[in-house]
């Protein structure tokens, strides 16, 4: 198993004046301290308007600082949204980034899940999965050698040479957020990298990485011409503490991701409050005082904990054959330095002991991938649901439907 750290940038109200100035400096920090201890990855989001959840509409600005910062972890678009930008744009960003990373770029696409960012870029949510579509189809000849074009339904792009090109060839790795489970499995039929981010328990990674690679080994529909990216990651809420005590009190608002998240996307039609009418993080704390247990259920599920509680919860993950667990330590309001004491004491006693493991995993995908190996196909009715926050608070689903509009 390989470990990534991942960034929403959230900033809880209430803001202060420079509050955004210090979260990219931590952030930054945090990275540049990921790199020295061995971390695999680091995945930096792209989101906007979304208050409080998101505060990084820019990631590749972000990932090309970090780049200067950094010499061998991987800096992922976690992921470039293919309907709010230009494909023309995301294939030079890309290049770019790979150029000034010297090869570390991992290209990682979406669609967006929230009509709170699709419709200020002319999108919805009818037509976002075609717009995707046919975004790949316009990216991915614009790495090659020489110009290209692209008439579609969506781009119009003409007969033009894109530059720069990437240093790795053909393209950087590819990789399909997967903001629902069920989505997993497409990321495999197209041949892409799956990012998880949801929360799953053991079991239910074990069968989406069935669902995954046996869509990726039997029923292969590639969306254009590229580097098929056999691996599956899944997201874990994360705090490491010497005691599972101190990481629970450390972690208080890891939760918020989760809980932000469905507020931003599982309403009707979508919507939210018109800008500035919800403080999100008051909302967050009622639901936990209401939802005591599932607050604890979501915890309990996470990453958070001891080296010796984490290494025997990864070691039930690692029989499942995920190939990146990717953690979640920058969430609510978790300090800059509980984050660093975190990433410590993970890198020195937990991650070595997994690196040594890779070998013998990269042994049965390579199995899997030639059809050596069989994998069951198991059904995943049954391991749809994520842990997690269960509904949203009353109060919240009432103001939503007063002032959504």
């Amino acid at each position: 198993m390989k470990f990534g750290i991942f960034y929403e940038l959230q900033l809880p109200r209430p803001w202060q004046r420079d509050g955004e100035l210090k979260l990219y400096q931590d952030a930054l920090s945090q990275v540049e301290l990921a790199d020295r201890l061995g971390y695999d990855y680091a995945w930096m989001v792209e989101h906007h308007f979304l208050e409080e959840y998101s505060h990084c509409p820019s990631p590749e600005s972000f990932l090309a600082a970090a780049s200067q910062r950094t010499k061998s972890i991987r800096l992922g678009h976690g992921i470039f949204q293919l309907t709010t930008n230009h494909p023309t744009r995301v294939a030079e960003r890309v290049a770019v980034l790979d150029l000034l990373s010297n090869g570390r770029c991992e290209f990682g696409m979406g669609e967006s899940a929230s009509i709170t960012e699709l419709e200020p870029f002319g999108r919805s949510m009818e037509d976002k999965r075609a717009v995707f579509d046919e975004a790949v189809q316009a990216i991915f000849p614009m790495f090659e050698d020489g110009a290209s074009e692209h008439h579609g339904k969506y781009f119009d792009i003409p007969y033009r040479h894109v530059l720069p090109k990437p240093v790795q060839k053909p393209h950087p790795p590819i990789w399909m957020a997967c903001s629902q489970l069920d989505t997993i499995a497409r990321a495999g039929r197209c041949g892409m990298g799956a990012l998880g981010f949801q929360f799953v328990s053991a079991d239910a990674a074990h069968a989406w990485v069935h669902a995954y690679y046996n869509a990726i080994t039997k029923r292969l529909e590639r969306l254009a011409d590229y580097v098929v990216n056999p691996n599956i990651a899944l997201v874990s809420f994360f705090m490491c503490a010497k005691t599972d005590e101190e990481a629970r009190r450390r972690a208080d608002g890891a939760t918020f991701f989760q809980f932000a998240l469905r507020f931003y996307g599982a309403s009707a039609d979508r919507k939210r409050p018109a800008p500035g009418t919800v403080n999100m993080w008051d909302e967050y704390n009622a639901w936990k005082r209401a939802n005591p247990d599932a607050q604890e259920a979501a915890l309990r599920g996470g990453l958070i904990g001891s080296p010796e509680t984490l290494r025997k919860k990864l070691a039930k993950f690692e029989t499942s054959h995920i190939d990146q667990v990717i953690l979640l330590n920058q969430a609510g309001k978790n300090t800059h330095e509980h984050i660093c004491e975190s990433l410590e004491l993970f890198g020195r006693e937990v991650i070595p002991e997994f690196q040594g493991h890779h070998a013998a995993h990269e042994s049965w995908k390579d199995k899997v991938m030639s059809r050596e190996i069989e994998l069951e196909e198991i059904e995943t009715t049954a391991f749809k649901d994520r842990y997690g926050t269960k509904a949203m608070p009353a109060q919240v689903r009432s103001q939503k439907a007063s002032t959504a509009g």
